[in-house]
């Protein structure tokens, strides 16, 4: 089921959104807002306008028209790089900084945890793992993963 709207979304010549609204008041380089990405990616995105204004509140992204709906789905994701562990291979040292060796959605890849504080709990079963650079990786369930990797987690938290 669709929702009704009463505004459009589109892409310019330049790849940017541009919301109209129904009486064309137009705004480029809208950009959509997850309320909470990790647990309900898909549920509660503001689009905003480059000066910080909300200009539509959007419940669920899949009650949306589909080509809508597909705009904002494919922001969000170049936008939300957030790489999935599913499983720890290896860390170079149990004392911080250390570089760990981890499988994610996206292949394997390594990189460097500055301290133990650089690891959130994210509810009951999640946790969130910043590298030295910023990038933010997720454990969605910790007990989903293999006994190796919680291992060297319990040795982290």
């Amino acid at each position: 089921m669709s929702a009704v709207i009463d505004w459009a979304l589109s892409r310019n010549a330049y790849g940017r959104l541009v919301f109209a609204t129904a009486t064309g008041e137009t705004f480029e380089g809208v950009v959509p807002v997850t309320a909470f990405p990790i647990t309900a990616p898909a549920s509660g995105v503001a689009l905003v306008a480059h000066d910080g204004r909300e200009l539509a509140w959007i419940d669920s992204v899949d009650n949306l028209p589909a080509d809508i709906a597909d705009l904002i789905k494919a922001e969000l994701a170049s936008r939300e790089f957030m790489p999935e562990v599913s499983r720890i291979l290896k860390v170079s040292s149990f004392a911080t900084p250390s570089t760990w060796t981890v499988k994610t959605n996206r292949g394997e890849t390594s990189f460097v945890l500055r301290g133990e504080e650089d690891i959130r709990r994210m509810g009951s079963n999640a946790l969130l793992v910043a590298d030295s650079h910023g990038i933010q990786f997720l454990i969605r369930d910790l007990m989903s993963l293999d006994t190796h990797s919680r291992r060297i987690l319990d040795r982290f938290l």
